[in-house]
């Protein structure tokens, strides 16, 4: 029982219980692109926003799977289902002078939660970030997810209160970006 890497190069873990099932976390797919889709719409919902619309779902898919991806994507498998994702990509610190891997998104669906699937994942990017040589492993977590806080503090994470999320977009983000006299 338990979790294991298994080293093949296409599956990152397999967890096999027969008590609780069986999972696996792979690198995703081009044919998971529907399942991660419904995915982020339920994290949307989670989260009380709204779910992308049909133009941003096409680049989601795009910047996934496409030529040139823009993020990373696991996706943990339960009889051979799709149920849960984590989105992730390299950002960079200057004062350590190393790059950072950053989680945007890591959401198990409610149904398969408490198997291990969120830690193995998180296990796994945490091997990512050491693989790539990267200093640091970050992700941001809502103030009223109090239940995500505690699994990450299980995991040792330090949560940091001094820092502030900054946000430009929409009109804000083109009004911003619109080139002044002085430029």
């Amino acid at each position: 029982m338990g979790v294991s890497p298994v080293a093949d190069g296409r599956v990152y873990w397999r967890h096999l219980d027969p008590a609780d099932g069986t999972f696996t976390i792979r690198p995703a797919r081009p044919g998971d692109g529907e399942a991660f889709i419904g995915l982020v719409r339920a994290l949307a919902a989670f989260e009380k926003l709204s779910p992308p619309d049909d133009a941003a779902v096409r680049r989601l898919v795009a910047d996934a799977f496409g030529p040139r991806p823009r993020f990373d994507l696991l996706v943990a498998e339960v009889q051979e289902m799709v149920r849960g994702y984590a989105l992730f990509f390299e950002t960079y610190s200057s004062f350590r002078a190393l790059p950072s891997l950053y989680l945007e998104d890591l959401f198990v669906h409610p149904d398969v939660r408490g198997r291990g699937i969120g830690g193995a994942m998180m296990r796994e990017l945490a091997r990512t970030a050491v693989r790539r040589g990267c200093g640091r492993f970050e992700w941001t977590v809502l103030d009223w997810n109090e239940g995500a806080q505690r699994f990450y503090r299980s995991l040792g994470a330090g949560i940091l209160r001094e820092w502030f999320l900054c946000r430009v977009d929409g009109d804000a983000l083109a009004a911003l970006g619109r080139l002044s006299r002085l430029d």
